[in-house]
């Protein structure tokens, strides 16, 4: 995964975690796709008919509700010439906890890959599936089952299987054949078996080969062959090192492979991890030494961000600073403050309060900055021990090129 599309989809993460977690005193959030295609001045329409029978809704606050977020949700349409290139997702409702009290929120979301589904729906939530769908790990893996019959080579990419060929053999089971030898028939069968499991390391080498960004494979079968498959030098090298393990099934062909995808997923899951454990691994051991080319802190990665001495910028998906832009009436000024703090800022000087100009998160901002120095980004989660560790540290750090 390239950063560009990365930082893009923890961005949509957060953002569809954030609207999950609202919840309406009644049903009265709604929640609006419009597919890649539909005309936008059509959906308008359709959903000036829906206000005219939300005013048939009995609760007089529900009905208000319903037919302000509708209201709401039309006008911001009216700012599209026409419908984004992968459809547009809208959502708006009063999100007051208070009763009585609105407070009329709308986002407006522009997804990373084609909205399929046109929906119109009020509930006590919004509905996110369809996003949510696109930001699960996408990411590319191999897959292969096998066993002395047949072997299928298929690739797995988010939840979409491509299945690259099947082969069958002609290798004979362990019962001898009559008039044989046992000891020569057992010789003639492995030689077989030998052939067989070369013609399928050579098609996987072939294949995964011309996928350079596989992030991994996974081996499976029914029967100990797998094991044998994996254990000898089928395999090149750089294709080995990519195998994540291997998971026993009940049938080779198409049902194996879904059975791989099924008994896979903390294989992959774990992978996943583990570059995730051993990257904040090597910037926590980098803190121990006192000739550590490691950073952690906004303002110390801020600094050498612009000396250029920073390599990659390390950031927590669960860091909870802005960077502000404010003005007073001694002038304007940036600082970094917490989330909760932005709007109860005093003027140091003057010892009046900030008007807000702008604002940025965290991933935002480094995202422009390393792009403008030439440094890289990684975003990391809190799951794991070194996660925790490192969120505990204030979320931010980097690796550094030498120090500044």
């Amino acid at each position: 995964m390239d950063e560009g599309t990365q930082s893009s989809g923890y961005r949509l993460k957060k953002l569809l975690k954030m609207l999950g977690s609202i919840r309406g005193r009644y049903t009265e959030l709604v929640t609006v796709y419009i597919p890649v295609g539909y005309s936008m001045s059509e959906v308008a329409a359709q959903l000036r008919d829906e206000q005219g029978t939300a005013e048939n809704i009995k609760s007089k606050s529900v009905r208000k509700n319903v037919t302000s977020a509708l209201e709401k949700i039309m006008r911001h349409m009216q700012l599209y010439k026409r419908t984004p290139e992968n459809g547009l997702a809208l959502f708006c409702g009063n999100i007051s906890e208070k009763e009585g009290v609105a407070d009329m929120e709308l986002w407006a979301i522009e997804p990373p890959e084609p909205i399929r589904t046109k929906l119109y729906w009020c509930d006590q939530t919004f509905v996110l599936d369809p996003l949510a769908a696109m930001v699960e790990e996408k990411e590319v893996y191999g897959l292969v089952t096998l066993d002395k019959s047949d072997a299928d080579l298929a690739i797995l990419k988010g939840k979409h299987l491509d299945v690259l060929s099947h082969f069958e053999s002609i290798v004979p089971g362990k019962t001898r054949a009559g008039g044989q030898s046992s000891a020569r028939f057992s010789r003639v069968r492995e030689g077989m078996l030998n052939d067989w499991l070369k013609e399928i390391g050579n098609a996987v080498n072939t294949s995964f080969g011309e996928h350079k960004e596989m992030k991994g494979v996974i081996i499976g079968g029914p029967g100990p062959i797998k094991d044998m498959f994996l254990k000898e030098d089928y395999l090149h090298g750089d294709i080995k090192k990519k195998v994540l393990g291997t998971v026993d099934t009940s049938y080779t062909g198409v049902n194996g492979l879904h059975e791989i995808i099924e008994r896979g997923q903390d294989l992959i899951k774990e992978a996943a991890v583990v570059k995730e454990r051993n990257l904040l691994a090597k910037f926590l051991e980098g803190l121990q030494r006192p000739e550590g080319l490691v950073a952690y802190g906004f303002a110390e990665v801020d600094r050498l961000l612009k000396a250029g001495a920073v390599d990659t910028v390390i950031l927590s998906e669960m860091v909870a600073l802005r960077y502000m832009e404010y003005e007073c009436r001694c002038g304007t000024s940036t600082k970094v403050v917490r989330n909760e703090d932005k709007n109860r800022q005093i003027c140091a000087t003057c010892k009046f309060p900030m008007k807000i100009l702008g604002e940025k998160d965290m991933l935002e901002y480094f995202e422009e900055e390393t792009k403008n120095y030439g440094s890289k980004l990684e975003m990391v989660s809190a799951e794991t021990k070194e996660g925790a560790q490192f969120d505990a540290l204030g979320g931010i750090g980097a690796f550094l090129r030498y120090r500044s």
